[in-house]
């Protein structure tokens, strides 16, 4: 018996992971995502974080909230601190419904299921209809957490081509009739119609249609992830693909964007039997959503002019992303393109041949501005000249200032490129420790 106060060493205890071997197969799919691996860095209040989507909640009404949520746990607390229905509030769906016609969407809230963030959604779809092997297509680029999902459950994910409008019809028929001929199954499309993560672009209501026609005559579902669709910056709202067929359409949905991203509340809206599934999914996955968290939704529905606070977010972003885009017309070398948004979050930049945006990145850090690569939103290893610039958290003079110094870096890579070629750029790439902020 050991008397050094220690357990005994167990075999191959002193590997990096002891555990390799108990590990799932599906496991061997999870990694850190682009974006959480660079949390530690973007946070530190020297570096300006162009990386991140974290939604600015400086325009809500903290005061009010903060006397709602006291008057919950006052009232309600029996029920506020109690399990729940996996299948969420009961009004906080009937509001949800509300907040979907602003789309056009005209779902009933029995076929509604609440979920913590939209992120569960996602997951809980892709548990129910996913085998090991089947194949999902998704926009190229496409969410990194849609990515990593799909992963964990071994999906095969096949990227269909975007433009400045979105989706391409034609590449999503390419891609059907590849499968076909393979003797494949194409299980269903993964799709961020509005204002895309990361590209920001938008699905043109012209395509929408023959989108939805092509997924229906090839018996494939289509997954509408729109947590960004009430964020436009002219007031537009586009129709939600599930709108226009409710019977081959799972709508995401969620509240991170347009009210509060730590609430976590998010939904799903599926044809009736596929709701039944999603329950079952979600009791096994966590029983039931947290029901304060949800109670402090509904209140908020039901209290404050939400649409009004979504009129607010609309033009805090717009500015912020007029910051960007003047910001890279400014600085940027020539060669450099990017996406024009016309709300959410994001811009979608491409560099010059040559220039790899992950080998440049801890350059980047060293000048203190942070952005995530490429690569990150695609499963088969491209986009080595693309990166993903967030505009939602900082202010725009920050914005600014980051995009300068991101300028300045690639600059410097385009320099190092045409003296030494790729490899010696990559190998003077530099420290990732960022130096004293003095902007």
């Amino acid at each position: 018996m050991s008397t050094s106060g220690h357990l005994p060493d167990r075999p191959g205890s002193r590997s990096l992971d002891p555990h390799l071997g108990r590990y799932a197969a599906r496991a061997e799919g999870m990694t850190a995502s682009e974006v959480r691996a660079l949390f530690a860095v973007a946070s530190r209040p020297e570096v300006v974080s162009l990386a991140g989507g974290m939604p600015n909640l400086a325009a809500l009404p903290l005061d009010f909230l903060s006397d709602q949520i006291a008057s919950i746990v006052a009232d309600e607390g029996l029920v506020a601190l109690q399990y729940g229905s996996a299948h969420g509030v009961p009004l906080l769906r009937e509001q949800i419904c509300e907040v979907m016609a602003l789309e056009g969407v005209t779902g009933h809230p029995d076929d509604l299921v609440v979920t913590v963030g939209s992120q569960m959604a996602l997951d809980l779809v892709t548990r129910i209809f996913i085998d090991p092997g089947d194949i999902v297509l998704a926009e190229g680029p496409s969410y990194v957490g849609a990515l990593g999902t799909f992963a964990s459950y071994q999906a095969d994910v096949r990227h269909v081509v975007m433009d400045e409008h979105g989706l391409v019809p034609e590449a999503l028929r390419a891609a059907l009739a590849a499968a076909d001929q393979a003797g494949r199954r194409v299980k269903f499309l993964y799709t961020i119609p509005n204002f895309n993560n990361p590209a920001g672009v938008t699905l043109a209501v012209a395509r929408r249609a023959e989108v939805l026609d092509i997924c229906a005559r090839h018996d494939v579902l289509v997954i509408e992830d729109n947590p960004y669709g009430l964020l436009g910056f002219d007031g537009q709202v586009y129709p939600a693909l599930r709108s226009m067929d409710a019977d081959n359409v799972i709508y995401l949905g969620s509240f991170s964007k347009t009210f509060a991203s730590g609430l976590r509340v998010g939904w799903a809206l599926a044809p009736h039997a596929v709701r039944e599934k999603l329950v079952l999914a979600a009791e096994s996955a966590a029983l039931c959503p947290p029901t304060l968290n949800q109670l402090v939704v509904s209140r908020y529905l039901a209290t404050h002019d939400w649409k009004g606070q979504i009129k607010s977010f609309q033009t805090m972003y717009r500015d912020r992303r007029d910051a960007l885009l003047a910001g890279l017309a400014q600085y940027m070398p020539a060669g450099c393109t990017w996406t024009k948004p016309d709300g959410g979050f994001f811009v979608w930049l491409t560099v010059p041949e040559g220039v790899d945006t992950k080998a440049m990145q801890p350059r980047a850090v060293t000048a203190r501005v942070a952005y995530v690569p490429g690569t990150g939103f695609y499963a088969d290893g491209f986009g080595s000249r693309q990166m993903r610039l967030s505009f939602c958290y900082p202010p725009p003079e920050r914005i600014t200032e980051g995009v300068r110094r991101l300028a300045g870096v690639l600059a410097e890579e385009l320099d190092l490129l045409r003296t030494f070629g790729p490899t010696a750029s990559r190998s003077l790439s530099g420290p990732q420790t960022p130096t004293p902020d003095t902007a």
